[in-house]
């Protein structure tokens, strides 16, 4: 008799997704897992990589398939925007392995689905969505979660689901209930850390859930926000223009660098030339000696009510 391995499925990003390996992040849905978008699967991926010719000691990417390799914790396959094989090593680490899944080989699902995948995390304000940038530790999650304590929605945390509507009009998809939070963070928001789970063991950034707190409809992208750490006790806000979108687009494409190596670079120009005019863009430079969000939140909505835009008190 032959053991059949039990799958759940799960819906996120706007996608059915049936896993082999639970995702307790996602909610799951009742449906046959045959009908799914996306199949998470565990196989074993070392023969395969040693087999394959790369220079580089990490990724392996090609039109439909990227593969990667990350020490101590597996080997990912990623394929036609629709499969997931997971390798996993000996000894690593579960919450490590989910992390890679639902960042990393999610985005390269979305982009071989020739779905906008933006690094940062996504507020719904009255009815549209607002997309917040910038590198890493430059305060996203934290200044999304500052939204979320003045009673709006999130989204979206670390990779944001950008598609066009038959207006050309780029819409956001929910991701799923959950920010990821530095200890730091939840410190200036008075929340116990032995409230949440640690991403990963010795880690301190948390996993926060906010079911309670998630838009769960597609939204309308009105802007995005880039921020920027700097070295002096000013915060400042000025629009971000014409070519310069273009640029801040690719960069804060979530991995871009796999855009190139799965022949989407005409794709991905063609889609965000179509999106440029239609949303706001702004940078905002927030000093890094001190916590900025609320100042940052209540500069944002100013900044809307300026725009024509309403937003509530």
């Amino acid at each position: 008799m032959i053991d059949t391995i039990k799958k759940t499925v799960y819906k996120a990003f706007g996608l059915t997704i049936s896993s082999e390996i639970p995702l307790p992040e996602l909610p799951h849905i009742h449906i046959d897992d045959s009908e799914t978008d996306i199949i998470i699967e565990k196989d074993e991926l070392l023969s395969l990589w040693l087999e394959s010719e790369s220079d580089d000691n990490f990724f392996i990417i090609k039109k439909d398939l990227i593969m990667f390799h990350m020490p101590e914790t597996g080997i990912f396959l990623i394929k036609g925007g629709k499969k997931i094989i997971v390798s996993p090593f000996d000894g690593s680490d579960e919450d490590e392995v989910r992390l890679y899944i639902l960042g990393t080989c999610m985005g390269a699902i979305l982009l071989q689905r020739k779905v906008l995948p933006i690094h940062g995390s996504a507020v719904a304000v009255e009815g549209k969505a607002y997309a917040i940038v910038g590198d890493s530790g430059a305060g996203k999650s934290t200044l999304a979660s500052a939204f979320l304590k003045r009673g709006y929605q999130l989204l979206s945390d670390d990779v944001i689901s950008v598609t066009l509507n038959n207006e050309n009009i780029p819409i956001v998809t929910p991701s799923y209930p959950q920010q990821k939070l530095w200890l730091e963070s939840l410190n200036y928001f008075g929340m116990e850390s032995n409230n949440y789970q640690p991403l990963f063991v010795r880690e301190t950034k948390f996993a926060v859930p906010v079911p309670s707190q998630f838009a769960t409809e597609p939204l309308p992208l009105a802007g995005i926000f880039e921020l920027v750490r700097e070295d002096n006790d000013k915060i400042e806000i000025q629009p971000i223009q014409n070519l310069q979108r273009f640029y801040k687009l690719y960069y804060h494409t979530y991995r871009n660098f796999f855009i190139q190596g799965s022949g989407l670079m005409d794709w991905h120009f063609k889609t965000t030339a179509k999106m440029i005019n239609k949303i706001d863009f702004y940078q905002l430079r927030r000093p890094s000696t001190r916590f900025t969000a609320y100042d940052l939140t209540e500069l944002i909505l100013t900044t809307l009510k300026k725009e024509n835009v309403y937003v509530k008190n």
